[in-house]
């Protein structure tokens, strides 16, 4: 099992060293390396792939240097693998037999751009639609099997528990991966049609990621398609909206708007609604030429088709019942069509998206040149934004050549011509809100109907948005009545307020901000003003066996706060999380406070809060991760990240409140380190000078020597906290080879018969 590096050294190698770029930086290439015992690898692939679909062992890969063994790795895709392809696409399970991950990921997935002679297809469609709603990061890697280099990839993030909980606050609600598990065809779609109320006639259809959910699927299936009126109680609308309107537009149809209605998810949420998570973008931008047609027709598109796809396509096709609900609602049906000016607007009109795919061909052009496996020539690669490539039976259109004429095409239509409302001057009132008093909104809109200006509001980031209308009667803080300047009142619940407008007439809609719901305003409540050091992330345990129980009498992980003021902290305002890059999954409750130098202790599970604890609706990973404290502003003002935890060791600061983070092998839930820390501290004393290592810096080899008997074993991390190396002492000596290392800085500690450590140091490794 891998080991966790001490954040005192780690934070010296990350200054001395720098951290790696995150891994779905869009401006680096990855790099990954393989190697396989089998000589025949390739073939067991293809045959674990046509059979079992079960993983190959790897002797070990490597991420950007970082060495793991134990990986499972088979291929994937469907239409893009073929037993006869030079180069497949990938799956790597990075904890398929070992808790480990790379920067908190345990599944890679690499594409081999099938029907995309771009490149790009894949990571220029991801990077579009993030702007819009919660999709996976993607870039390139490029990747060596046994030395020999196979060629450039695309490097999309896997959907799931880690990207759900990410990105709507939970990771165990129900979870399905909607792609049929029989060969999909135009009658064969994962397209939410009801079946029946038995939930068996489902599974070939849809792939169950959780321990339950059939039911719920067949209710969202009934209410789609039997009592669309209701579909915004089952799925989150805003969403399911943007994905179709980014499907239509992109003719992205090797997903839920083409032919077999797949490559997509659907998480339900902790409000009771799914969410669609669009997956599987090779073949945007008109790769697959499938729209299918009624009757159960393929409804194969021509470039100009293709050109000119109607923006409704499947309004009134009742195997797209998703499509239908949405259509059928005017108001949705104007969203739809406001969500898919924006996207124009944002990224076609001013041909933003061909700098951005200039950006990306450029950074892996002489990846694509030397890759001897791709399925289109380096010149094909070249002219791929202008130039039609035939595909089998079809021809995949140059991006521009499809985009630039469809643009053209969606903004002659009558519904991209219709007159939209404005909406400018939004003002809050007051600006500077109190609990529990009242706040207005309002804003000047005009070219609308007097009953359709709304206000979008939630005052906590996990839960959906509310609708309230705004009124121009005079009434409702709103100035003169007639005046065009609507307003709405609500009640400051918590310390933020989070909102949006939408505005429509008779034949258009309108939103401010235009990408609400995924953006929107902030109002925030002032709150007690707590610096850096004030309040403090003091211990945490992450791997909850047998230690500590919750008031529900269940052994969950937990998170310690400590307050080394004199004066009572209010936390209203402020946030827990386990991710810097999701700061805000866990408000903490109206007037939650924390005395003077003492301590609260956070639950991390989502059971409910009760007056004895709170419980964060997340919990910790035991192989990597993050526990920020931060502010309603973004501001972090604690934080700390760890490495692979062992069962019930509590990771804690030593001294109390103040030091770095040491092992702690019986948590001290609610009390001081400081007992430890003094153990650890004689501990440190007693060996200090007993450890001689030469030479160091190294090259080949290492050797470490000791005058203690009580010297066991040595263990070398790199950078990233990940064990490279280890060793038992013979004869007070213990020599490393260090072949297969990269040049740079590790860190070695020295433990005792019993595991504890006894020394620890940098060691420079140089080729």
């Amino acid at each position: 099992m891998l080991k966790k590096i001490p954040l005192l050294l780690l934070s010296f190698l990350l200054c001395f060293q720098g951290f790696s770029q995150n891994f779905y930086d869009l401006n680096t290439i990855q790099k990954i390396e393989v190697q396989f015992s089998q000589s025949d690898w390739d073939y067991q692939l293809d045959v674990l792939k046509m059979g079992t679909d079960k993983y190959l062992m790897a002797d070990w890969v490597k991420i950007n240097g970082v060495e793991y063994d134990s990986v499972g790795i088979k291929y994937k895709g469907s239409s893009s693998y073929d037993s006869s392809y030079k180069k497949n696409a990938f799956h790597f399970e990075l904890n398929n037999k070992k808790d480990q991950s790379y920067q908190g990921y345990v599944d890679i997935k690499l594409g081999n751009s099938y029907s995309d002679p771009s490149m790009i297809r894949e990571v220029l469609a991801y990077n579009i639609l993030k702007k819009y709603m919660d999709c996976p990061s993607a870039n390139f890697a490029e990747l060596y099997i046994n030395g020999k280099y196979m060629g450039i990839y695309s490097n999309a993030e896997s959907i799931n528990k880690k990207f759900c909980s990410d990105k709507f606050y939970s990771s165990n609600n129900t979870f399905i991966k909607c792609n049929p598990n029989l060969t999909p065809g135009p009658t064969v779609k994962s397209n939410l049609k009801y079946i029946s109320a038995d939930s068996s006639l489902y599974k070939p259809y849809y792939e169950k990621k959780s321990k339950n959910g059939w039911n719920e699927l067949v209710t969202l299936c009934d209410t789609i398609s039997n009592f669309p009126a209701r579909v915004s109680s089952v799925i989150d609308i805003d969403k399911a909206i943007w994905m179709l309107a980014f499907n239509n537009l992109l003719i992205n149809l090797d997903s839920y708007n083409g032919a077999f209605a797949q490559n997509y998810y659907l998480y339900k949420d902790n409000n009771g609604l799914f969410n669609p998570i669009v997956w599987d973008l090779n073949m945007a931008f008109g790769g697959f030429p499938f729209a299918g047609s009624p009757n159960n027709g393929m409804g194969t598109l021509s470039i100009s088709n293709m050109q000119q796809l109607s923006p409704f396509y499947h309004d009134t096709h009742t195997d797209w019942p998703l499509i239908n609900a949405v259509m059928q609602n005017p108001r949705f049906k104007r969203m739809y069509t406001a969500h898919l000016r924006t996207i124009v607007k944002d990224f076609f009109t001013n041909n933003e998206y061909v700098t951005l795919a200039s950006q990306m061909q450029n950074l892996i052009d002489s990846k694509v040149q030397s890759d001897s496996n791709k399925f289109y020539s380096y010149s094909q690669f070249k002219t791929a934004m202008t130039t039609n490539v035939n595909v089998g039976s079809y021809s995949v259109p140059g991006i521009s050549t499809l985009m630039d004429t469809r643009v053209t095409y969606l903004k002659s239509t009558t519904d991209f011509t219709q007159t939209a409302p404005t909406i400018s001057a939004i003002t809050p009132t007051p600006t500077v809100p109190a609990y529990n008093a009242p706040v207005s909104i309002t804003a000047l809109v005009t070219n609308t109907k007097t009953d359709a200006v709304f206000l979008g509001y939630k005052f906590d980031e996990t839960k959906k948005f509310e609708k309230l209308q705004m009124f121009d009667d005079g009434n409702h803080n709103d100035g003169a009545a007639g005046d065009n300047v609507y307003g709405g009142s609500l009640t400051m619940a918590l310390a933020n307020l989070y909102y949006y407008i939408y505005a429509e007439n008779a034949n258009a809609g309108m939103f401010s901000p235009e990408r609400a719901e995924y953006e929107f305003y902030q109002l925030s409540i002032p709150t007690d003003t707590i610096k850096k050091g004030d309040l403090v992330v003091n211990e945490f345990l992450a791997d909850n066996k047998e230690s500590d129980i919750n008031e529900y009498g269940l052994y969950t992980d937990w998170i310690e706060l400590y307050n080394t003021t004199s004066k009572t902290l209010n936390l209203t305002g402020y946030y827990l999380s386990d991710n810097v890059t999701s700061l805000k999954k866990y408000p903490f409750d109206v007037n939650t406070t924390i005395a003077p130098n003492s301590y609260l202790i956070i639950w991390a599970d989502d059971l409910k809060t009760t007056a004895k604890y709170a419980h964060s609706g997340f919990s910790l990973s035991g192989t990597y991760g993050q526990v920020v404290l931060s502010n309603s502003h973004g501001a972090i003002l604690d934080s700390v990240t760890y490495f692979n935890q062992s069962e019930d060791v509590s990771t804690g600061r030593c001294p109390n409140a103040t030091g770095n983070f040491i092992d702690i092998k019986t948590p001290t839930f609610k009390e001081s380190n400081n007992f430890f820390c003094s153990a650890g501290i004689k501990e440190a004393k007693t060996y200090k000078n007993l450890i001689t290592v030469y030479p160091n810096p190294a090259n080949g080899q290492v050797t470490f020597s000791s005058n203690s008997f009580n010297i066991s074993t040595i263990e070398l991390y790199n950078r990233y906290g990940t064990l490279v190396k280890n060793s038992l002492f013979t004869n007070k000596k213990s020599t490393i080879n260090l072949d297969g290392l990269a040049s740079g800085i590790y860190v070695y500690m020295v433990k005792d018969k019993h595991g504890v450590m006894s020394a620890r140091g940098v060691l420079t490794v140089i080729k």
